[in-house]
């Protein structure tokens, strides 16, 4: 239960599902997009269905393939590398958030082909050095390799883009 954070079941009893009622409005919200068993277990929690029936219809979504875990841990890897700039760290961390096991952020980290991932990095990398203002070179990489940590772009790679950005810019 830690791993809810701030959700809280549906006390007033207000808007609660039956089991029939909340199979049929996860079998909608699974149709609509790519989900694992944690954001089902959150969507029920705030309807006030918890414990040994929740984890009923979480089976019975699986059975039925609303939810296959490695196919979203692969949908979600790829949307957010390609619509919202993450890294692998970052996609990494959000996936264990969501209780994803290794081997399956592994399958899904393997959907990013390893040129558009450094393509990327070097698009990101020269859009934030160009939007930085900084005077102090120093301090204007400090900030660039920041922006790119917390996007969730690997050390090592960082400090290659930004060294290839630099070799770019003073020839």
């Amino acid at each position: 239960m830690s791993s809810w954070g701030k959700y809280k079941p549906n006390e007033s009893g207000k808007n609660s599902w039956s089991q029939e009622e909340a199979f049929e409005k996860l079998t909608t919200f699974c149709a609509y997009q790519e989900r694992c068993p944690w954001e089902i277990r959150r969507k029920l929690y705030d309807k006030g269905i918890t414990d040994e029936p929740a984890e009923q219809l979480i089976a019975e979504l699986i059975e039925e393939e609303f939810v296959n875990e490695e196919r979203y841990a692969r949908s979600f890897a790829r949307g957010k590398f390609r619509l919202k700039k993450w890294g692998r760290n970052r996609i990494r961390m959000e996936l264990k958030m969501r209780e994803v096991s290794e081997e399956l952020i592994r399958k899904g980290l393997s959907e990013i082909d390893p040129e558009d991932y450094y393509d990327t990095l070097l698009t990101q990398t020269e859009k934030k050095w160009e939007t930085t203002t900084e005077s102090d070179a120093y301090k204007k990489k400090f900030k660039v390799t920041q922006f790119l940590m917390n996007k969730g772009f690997e050390m090592d790679l960082i400090k290659e883009a930004i060294e290839d950005l630099s070799n770019d810019q003073s020839q």
